[in-house]
């Protein structure tokens, strides 16, 4: 009803549960959605172990598996489910020691696995990023999709012919299913 020409689904849980349903009922829409990063992570990786922080119902998802099964053949694939990590960030908690405790007992079986890249499988998850990375230290890569959906979205809507080559910013709204954030 907002007349858009585009779709993103912001969240890797939302995607895997929804995607489908929404290209199906839409199909006339540009639907993007979001997967952890196992793809790029894989490539990266120099000691065949890769880590990847998500939610539960990411990492119980179909779809995460068919991303397992796809890229993630020849590599080791330590996942950790990071229970209560979007709260802390939803309730602006991101240097918080509540947030660091819960980090370091996530991040702990990855490294302990030995793994030298690590997927931000959350789009919320970028925002403890500057967590993580002490955490983990220099020598551990950190993936998000972020950019790489912006790019994907850029190319998808120049493709439709759909790119708006003007100077002008167009409207931005904001819609939420929480209460709170009226």
């Amino acid at each position: 009803r907002q007349g858009v020409k585009a779709l993103v689904v912001a969240c890797n849980t939302a995607t895997a549960a929804a995607v489908s349903g929404l290209r199906e009922r839409y199909p006339e829409l540009t639907i993007i959605g979001m997967e952890p990063a196992v793809k790029p992570a894989v490539a990266a990786t120099k000691t065949g172990v890769v880590g990847v922080l998500a939610t539960s119902g990411t990492l119980k998802s179909a779809q995460f598996a068919a991303l397992l099964e796809h890229y993630g053949q020849g590599v080791e694939v330590v996942t950790q489910a990071c229970i209560g990590l979007v709260e802390c960030v939803e309730k602006g908690e991101l240097t918080s020691p509540s947030t660091l405790a819960l980090l370091k007992q996530y991040v702990k079986p990855l490294l302990d696995a030995k793994a030298d890249t690590i997927v931000l499988g959350c789009t919320h998850y970028p925002f403890v990023r500057t967590l993580i990375e002490e955490l983990v230290g220099k020598n551990v890569v950190l993936i998000d999709t972020g950019a790489a959906v912006a790019k994907h979205l850029k190319h998808r809507l120049q493709e439709n012919q759909l790119l708006c080559a003007c100077d002008e910013l167009g409207d931005v709204s904001f819609w939420s299913n929480n209460e709170a954030a009226d």
